[in-house]
């Protein structure tokens, strides 16, 4: 028998989030571009909206025949002339949900994204109110290399379309994305994919990562991949997910994961690291020996599996043993604070922060509630329910509870 040995794709290079309001086309959008559906989840697809962060890779490409942007395609073969295409890169898109009590879930999404195409709706008036908050959270974690997406143009009339391009302009200029094209499209009949997949090879680059430095991975999912019923020694270790932002991982490497898990011995309570070896390494479906930074990446462990599950271990931080940032109960942090909060119909005034105020904090991937036990001349230190590993001078966006809801009012960079 001959063995044909099937080319393994290469990792995602890149990871783009797709943001912007509840139901603006955001899961479409990467079904178009990568041919998958991110909602999965029973409850998703019940109520026909994202609740989990979804992942999608795909291949960019274009035609050596046709010119640009009808050459750019996702295709190996041109759909327009036939002709083989050229590969130009992996790219791994974020699909964050869109509706207003996913925010924290949103934040960690984009803790890993290194561009983003903000979804707006052409039947709708822009900007809506996610539109507005979720430009704002990507601003404030970082994210600069943005396209925006004008979709559902066969919904609306030439003229309409015309109108809310011009509404989208106005927003988008006082913006950090008011150099962004913005690019008409319709996720549902494929119409201008090709359009848009040639603006995001010119204004969301390839970043540069240092493979010489230890590694260190955003852990954004963790599961049990074992059914029920396996039996004992048929179990697999628990899977953890995320992204690399330097070094790289190989299968048999030893990871230690903080903050780890909470123990209590002799009546006190501390956070104990993980460590565990990686049995197996994932990206875009493919099996790899080596794991480098760009595109989400799952871990294949040898940790109990009910460590893992229902994505307990989300929010950690992976790398080498010993090399990790500091495991912080509190943050000391020097904030920036907005001048409205955004998210709502009507914008309110941010106010400054007070002592014994209750904070929503993400940090990387991490979502954790803190208490502010000293807020004073531009600086809050905080005390944390859930502690987060974090090396000084990283960001973290602060949310305050208003109506009922977590909204977004700035950040603080950790001292």
């Amino acid at each position: 028998m001959i063995k044909v040995r099937v080319p393994v794709l290469p990792q995602a290079v890149v990871n783009i989030g797709l943001v912007g309001h509840v139901d603006h086309g955001k899961t479409t959008l990467t079904d178009a571009l990568s041919g998958i559906w991110t909602d999965t989840h029973s409850e998703e697809l019940r109520r026909g909206i994202s609740i989990r962060l979804g992942y999608a890779d795909t291949s960019f490409r274009r035609c050596p025949v046709c010119e640009p942007p009808a050459s750019y395609t996702t295709k190996e073969v041109c759909p327009r002339c036939g002709s083989k295409t050229d590969f130009l890169r992996r790219v791994s898109f974020v699909d964050a949900p869109g509706h207003e009590t996913l925010m924290a879930t949103m934040l960690s999404g984009a803790a890993i994204m290194d561009g983003a195409v903000l979804v707006i709706a052409a039947n709708e008036p822009c900007p809506q109110p996610q539109t507005k908050e979720h430009l704002m959270a990507i601003e404030i974690i970082g994210v600069r290399n943005i396209v925006a997406a004008q979709n559902k143009i066969e919904l609306v009339s030439r003229e309409k379309a015309i109108e809310n391009q011009g509404q989208i302009r106005e927003f988008l200029k006082s913006t950090c994305a008011r150099d962004a094209p913005i690019i008409p499209i319709s996720a549902i009949h494929r119409a201008n994919i090709d359009l848009l997949i040639q603006a995001i090879e010119e204004r969301i680059p390839t970043p540069e990562h240092d493979l010489s430095k230890p590694a260190l991975m955003y852990v954004a999912r963790s599961f049990d991949v074992n059914r029920p019923g396996t039996r004992p020694e048929n179990l697999v270790g628990g899977v953890i997910g995320g992204s690399l932002l330097q070094g790289r991982l190989r299968v048999g490497d030893e990871i230690e994961v903080r903050p780890g898990i909470q123990v209590t011995k002799e009546g006190k309570t501390r956070w104990q690291p993980l460590r565990s070896e990686i049995a197996s390494l994932q990206a875009g479906g493919e099996f790899l020996d080596e794991a480098v930074p760009g595109g989400l990446v799952g871990i294949g462990t040898k940790l109990d599996p009910s460590l893992t599950k229902a994505d307990y271990l989300a929010g950690a931080v992976v790398g080498e043993p010993d090399t990790l940032p500091p495991v912080l109960e509190t943050l000391q942090l020097e904030v920036k604070l907005m001048e409205r909060i955004v998210g709502m119909a009507e914008e309110l005034e941010v106010k400054p922060l007070t002592t014994g105020e209750p904070l929503m904090l993400n940090v990387g991937t991490a979502t954790t509630v803190g208490t502010i036990t000293s807020a004073r001349d531009g600086r809050a230190d905080v005390k944390l329910k859930l502690p987060v590993c974090a090396r000084e001078g990283a960001r973290a966006a602060i949310s305050r509870r208003v109506a009922g809801r977590w909204r977004l009012i700035g950040y603080g960079i950790i001292g």
